[in-house]
């Protein structure tokens, strides 16, 4: 019904729905709507390009504006001797090259400058054919024009340039629409530098300008080589309970359709078993005739077809795109899963942790523990646990360590592990599946003392997390695993570890707060340990009670009691 583009999709979608609109068309469209798809692209200019070609392929009811709008500029390398080199909006298959299309005539232009400068080409229509070329002298048949006289062309109609040299200066500017500018760069910096040498300023300003508009100038884009033409992209992400596939439809170097479907697993198939089910699936869901297939690795889809693996180049470019959409599309049905079925995501989330941390079982229940102390002062503990996957905070546990003198945060580790299974095991109560220490090898070794202590080696696994590379420690293996950054284990992980640290950075935070107020109300004479108790419920903090005034501590504690405490602060 309707094709657009946004930088922000959620906002533009939402922007439906969110309200009534002015027109009639826009509110028979939202009534309409049974289904949204999208299609991930790197730039505005892609997307721009993908929308155009869209429409004119659907040709959707409501796409009223764009359904007429003209077609985009090419560069075209006519199939001729002596080629000319130009812009147009007709695509003619005649054997001649194109290159775009471009979103703006502006960089067209800039580009035919360049060149221009830098080459010297041919402008007129003459049938430059080896019948009508000059041999030797000049034949008169053609006239060289202004161009020749004004230095733009070397008169090859007359016969004053070869073939062979006008082809290479062909061959360089293919290589510069094709985005290798390297050397043809250096050309153009030449130039500059020339003119800057002979003082010509203002000319030499201009070339830089032109210079800066083609570095900015993205050759490959989404829609980029016109030859790679009736040719299906096929991609695959997979996790442990299902597989997502992407089809992408290619066609004169633009992509004409896009679909992404799921696929449950039922006994843990391959991506190439998913794959090669998938692309037979869709290649006769939507009647696919093409002989060739890009795909990200080898599959047997029949011997008609080709199958390509690209490693470089515009496929290769094509493939990525058709992954990344495959990847977008895993996140939204997961964020819709986790609202819809949290059990069902609560599952798979388990079942993928087992299988990156090598459990012998899920970790539905998991305990992760830290350390907080400030140079050795009120030293802490904080052990929080998560069940299936979320925080269970009234679970949570505060640790304030006591055999321990100073900051030793391996005799601090060793004391709270134990403490904490050793309770446990005296009330019968459920043991983790998973214990996570915040710390590298020497935290996870103190922590191991505990658990060999209480005879739990081997019923529990522990493992050590590393802040600064995200490292994950076993017991007895020197090297540790290292998870993908994105992956969904590690940022359970991190999230337990951040939790703990934050859940033990306040009890220490409070503990400070109360061991300065202790400290200072000791000091005031005529103030008892039941006083201190009231005002350190009431207050909080000596700063707020040294901010509060005479009249708000005497509602807590009385007149008498409020004046000796205002005019203790007053001379302290």
């Amino acid at each position: 019904m309707y094709v657009g583009k946004a930088k922000n999709l959620k906002k533009r979608v939402s922007s439906y729905f969110n309200k009534i609109h002015d027109t009639a068309k826009t509110n028979v469209l939202v009534k309409k709507i049974v289904t949204i798809k999208h299609i991930v692209v790197p730039t505005e200019s892609d997307a721009l390009l993908l929308e155009n070609n869209l429409i004119k392929t659907l040709q959707p009811r409501y796409n009223v504006l764009l359904r007429d709008d003209k077609s985009y500029p090419w560069i075209c390398i006519k199939k001729e001797p002596f080629s000319r080199i130009f812009s147009t909006r007709r695509f003619i298959k005649d054997g001649s090259e194109y290159f775009g299309p471009y979103t703006s005539f502006k960089t067209v232009n800039t580009i035919l400058e360049l060149i221009k400068e830098l080459y010297p080409l041919r402008t007129c229509n003459y049938d430059l054919s080896p019948p009508n070329l000059p041999k030797g002298e000049a034949s008169g048949k053609f006239k060289v024009c202004l161009e020749y006289h004004i230095g733009n062309c070397k008169g090859p109609c007359e016969g004053f340039e070869s073939l062979e040299n006008y082809q290479k200066q062909v061959d360089a500017i293919r290589e510069i629409l094709k985005g290798n500018f390297k050397e043809s760069m250096k050309d153009f910096k030449k130039v500059m530098n020339d003119l800057a040498q002979n003082l010509h300023f203002e000319e030499a300003q201009k070339i830089k300008e032109k210079i800066e508009i083609l570095e900015n100038y993205q050759s490959h884009s989404t829609i980029i080589n016109p030859k790679i033409t009736n040719i299906d992209v096929f991609s695959i992400v997979s996790d442990e309970s299902a597989a997502f596939v992407n089809f992408l439809q290619i066609s004169h170097g633009s992509i004409i359709r896009s679909h992404t479907i799921e696929i449950k697993k039922k006994l843990d198939e391959s991506d190439q078993e998913l794959l090669e089910l998938a692309i037979i699936e869709l290649r006769e869901r939507f009647q696919l005739l093409s002989r060739e297939i890009i795909v990200p690795f080898e599959v047997e889809v029949g011997e008609n077809i080709k199958v390509t693996v690209p490693q470089l180049g515009d496929k290769k470019h094509i493939l990525d795109l058709s992954i990344r959409n495959a990847k977008f599309y895993r996140i939204e049905q997961l964020k819709q899963l986790q609202i819809v079925d949290p059990d069902r995501h609560a599952n798979r989330i388990m079942a993928q942790m087992q299988k990156d941390l090598r459990l012998p079982v899920e970790p539905r229940h998991i305990e992760c523990f830290d350390n907080s102390n400030i140079q050795g002062t009120n030293p802490v503990a904080a052990c929080v646990v998560f069940k299936d996957g979320k925080p269970s905070k009234k679970d949570y546990r505060h640790f304030n360590i006591k055999t321990v003198e100073g900051p030793d945060d391996f005799a601090s580790m060793t004391e709270v592990v134990y403490r904490r299974y050793k309770r446990l095991l005296d009330e019968n109560e459920p043991l983790p599946q998973l214990i996570i220490i915040d710390g590298g090898k020497g935290q996870l070794s103190s922590a191991l003392k505990s658990i060999d202590e209480l005879g739990l080696r081997g019923k529990i696994t522990i493992i050590g997390i590393a802040k600064r590379l995200e490292e994950l420690f076993y017991p007895g293996d020197s090297i540790p695993l290292y998870l993908d950054k994105k992956s969904e284990t590690l940022k359970v992980i991190q999230q337990l570890r951040n939790e703990a640290h934050r859940f033990g950075i306040t009890h220490h935070r409070d503990k400070r707060s109360k061991a300065a107020l202790n400290s200072s109300i000791e000091n005031i004479t005529g103030i008892g340990e039941k006083t201190m108790e009231t005002l350190i419920k009431h207050f909080k903090s000596v700063k707020r009670l040294k901010l509060a005034t005479e009249k708000e501590i005497s509602e807590v504690v009385g007149v008498s009691k409020a004046k000796k405490i205002t005019d203790f602060y007053k001379t302290n």
